[in-house]
């Protein structure tokens, strides 16, 4: 049985380990923005466009890169993709609003998800592509464009239910879009509107990471396509949605050394890890284990850019030539939507402790100036160790490992920032700051509430480097050196003073 402390470190890419390093620029901006606080590097999510775009040339694949909306609420995220040759996939009509607002154009946004009458009006009056779910939505369409006179509208069509005459793969059931078993009458839709729809391709989503699902569900794809062609229509594009995933922590060992304790601690052979004895999916019964573990895999051996790689090399299951290939001779276009993926890195939460209390019972109780709902790790399944920021520098107190559980500023029992009992290098005090990194990607602001009347966490945006970081409120950034802000708000001595 393992009696040391159990870290879960997290994997900070280059920009967020230089902020963490700026302790008194971070204390700066919560003493005058308050906690919690949410702290962007647009620049990352270029960076991370790159990436992918590296794996279309990589595969000499032609196509669209959308960044999904709706995992993060970002104006400066956002914005900053317009600079780049970066997509937007929008679920609402607040998000599609929000991305012609950010700057980009019709021609680079798709609209997805449940569309009620006026994101489907104005997806139809702007020209965005629309990514159809339904049969339902496509007569909608059709008649928006046929009353108002528009152009035709550019469609999608998504699928489900794909099989495959290779190996059986279990696939879960989706509720988004339309079994390909009911492809013959969705084309009978679009032959009877073919002056009102374009179809310019299909498209999967799949609420899932594996590679074997995805695969099936791409090759039936590219089936469909063969379909579409059939019909006399002229479609160039397969969207595979998103899940490429990414890897929280920094050391696989971390990981496994964690679950196997959690593990052990559900099944009694060593204290607790978990508020209250939660098992996060498992349970005893007895003296044998049973359930399903349900968290996110925190780390990750392959993620991201590096995920779409190695799906693209994948064979598909029945025509046993790489996916990428199959693309490639097929002429169609790659279309992907990662969000999680794209906000990778892209942003970090900070929260002040404001009450540190010992018990009789375990580890310390440490109450933080925010909610679960402020960063949703506790919702996404994710583990992973906030990183301390010391208000007086690591010389204030002693260095000895300590197991805390963190508590929020909520009256409800409920309101734990994670259930998880958490290891930090030292003791807290008030004051100090806990920095919850890489939480852009829908832990930052995609349950928070105004639950008890607590005030949502404001945005910043951030650019430079230590010694030198400029800052504006996230929705007054633009990616133009115009409108930063003149004043040099962030040029911070190591003393914590301005320079």
């Amino acid at each position: 049985m393992e009696t040391g402390p159990l870290y879960l470190e997290p994997r900070l890419a280059p920009r967020l380990a230089a902020l963490l390093g700026s302790a008194p620029f971070l204390h700066m901006l919560v003493d005058a923005l308050g906690s919690p606080l949410n702290v962007l590097v647009p620049d990352q999510v270029a960076e991370n466009t790159e990436g992918f775009r590296e794996v279309y040339r990589r595969h000499r694949l032609a196509g669209q890169v959308f960044f999904a909306h709706k995992a993060s609420r970002s104006r400066s995220l956002l914005r900053r993709l317009t600079t780049t040759d970066a997509a937007v996939d929008v679920a609402s009509v607040g998000e599609l609003q929000h991305a012609l607002g950010a700057g980009f154009t019709a021609d680079r946004v798709m609209a997805t998800g449940p569309k009620d009458p006026a994101f489907l009006w104005l997806a139809a009056r702007s020209g965005a592509t629309v990514n159809a779910d339904g049969p339902g939505e496509l007569e909608a369409l059709a008649g928006l464009v046929r009353r108002h006179g528009l152009p035709r509208a550019r469609v999608l069509l998504r699928l489900s239910d794909f099989e495959t005459t290779g190996p059986k793969v279990l696939s879960r059931r989706s509720r988004f879009g339309t079994s390909v078993k009911a492809l013959g009458p969705l084309l009978d839709l679009l032959e009877r509107h073919r002056d009102h729809l374009d179809p310019v391709g299909v498209a999967y989503h799949l609420d899932t990471t594996s590679a074997d699902e995805k695969a099936v569900a791409l090759e039936g794809c590219l089936r469909a396509m063969d379909d579409l062609r059939l019909r006399g229509f002229q479609p160039r594009a397969v969207d595979i949605g998103g899940g490429f995933g990414v890897s929280y922590l920094a050391h696989a060992a971390q990981w496994d050394r964690y679950t196997s304790e959690l593990t052990a601690a559900v099944m009694g052979r060593r204290p607790a890890l978990t508020w209250g004895g939660h098992g996060y999916g498992l349970h005893a019964e007895g003296g044998t284990l049973r359930g399903a573990l349900s968290l996110y895999p925190a780390h990750r051996p392959v993620a991201g850019a590096g995920y779409l790689d190695a799906l693209l090399s994948r064979p598909a299951p029945a025509l046993g030539r790489p996916l990428g290939t199959l693309l490639l001779e097929s002429l169609c276009d790659l279309y992907t939507e990662p969000g999680r993926a794209l906000a990778d890195g892209c942003g970090l939460t900070l929260a002040r402790v404001l009450e540190v209390r010992r018990t009789d019972a375990g580890p310390a109780l440490v109450r933080l100036a925010m909610n679960a709902s402020d960063v949703g790790l506790e919702e996404h399944g994710i583990l992973m160790d906030p990183v301390l920021l010391p208000r007086a520098g690591e010389g204030g107190g002693p260095r000895e490992p300590v197991a805390v559980h963190l508590m929020g500023n909520l009256c409800l029992e409920a309101d734990l920032i994670t259930r998880r009992t958490v290891f930090l290098p030292r003791p807290p005090r008030p004051g100090d700051l806990l920095a919850f990194a890489n939480t852009a990607g829908y832990c930052m602001d995609f349950g928070a509430t105004h639950a008890q009347q607590q005030p949502l966490a404001r945005k910043v945006a951030v650019r430079g480097e230590p010694g030198a970081w400029r800052w504006c409120l996230d929705e007054e950034y633009w990616p133009i050196k115009e409108y930063w802000p003149v004043e040099e708000y962030g040029t911070i001595t190591d003393s914590g003073g301005r320079a």
